[in-house]
């Protein structure tokens, strides 16, 4: 197995409530990471992590409206706050990209929502290695596009009956009638099929 050079958070982002900042700190403690909290202006906190190794993390949240926002990166070659900033953005449902560096290759991951929703192999070609399905919306998808269909043929089918309708008219009136129904649908089919 190929041994890790590095871990590079190139971006990770949290937004917390103030319970949720309150929480993300108390955690610290239970890592057994030296931990500085600094309370700046305007409400803003910045917490500082250390390994006692040389690794550290700088998190700087800012206040907006009832939320702390923190957007970070850094590089980590030791495995204790690798494992600290990975619990972080899970239990705190971030996004991030993480560069897993590896000799003579490097692994990509992206997270949204606390999870891995990708995962790419860094070399001569990009290569895929993983990649998260959302089942339910490809399901809402293709029952979208099942309807738009059904809708598409019904509104045919009414055209064809108008047309043939148009064809038995002897007033202009009734023409008429018929054109302006036509024109409503062709509009809406026109829209359907966009």
């Amino acid at each position: 197995m190929a041994r890790r050079l590095a871990t590079e958070y190139v971006k990770a982002s949290l937004q917390l409530t103030e319970a949720q900042l309150t929480r993300f700190v108390q955690s610290l403690a239970k890592q057994s990471i030296v931990g500085r909290v600094k309370v700046l202006e305007n409400g803003n906190q910045e917490v500082v992590l250390e390994d006692g190794q040389g690794d550290e993390i700088i998190f700087l949240f800012e206040k907006q409206g009832n939320r702390y926002v923190c957007v970070t990166s850094c590089r980590l070659v030791h495995p204790k706050l690798t494992q600290v900033m990975h619990k972080l953005v899970a239990t705190f449902r971030g996004e991030a990209v993480v560069n897993r560096i590896f000799a003579g290759f490097t692994i990509t991951y992206y997270y949204a929502d606390g999870a891995v929703r990708k995962i790419v192999e860094q070399k001569e070609e990009p290569r895929v290695i993983f990649e998260h399905k959302d089942t339910v919306q490809d399901l809402h998808n293709m029952y979208r596009n099942e309807y738009v269909e059904i809708r598409i043929a019904s509104i045919k089918e009414r055209i064809n009956n108008l047309l043939d309708k148009r064809n038995r008219s002897l007033s202009a009136d009734e023409v008429q009638a018929v054109d302006q129904q036509l024109a409503a649908l062709a509009k809406q089919l026109f829209i359907l099929e966009a």
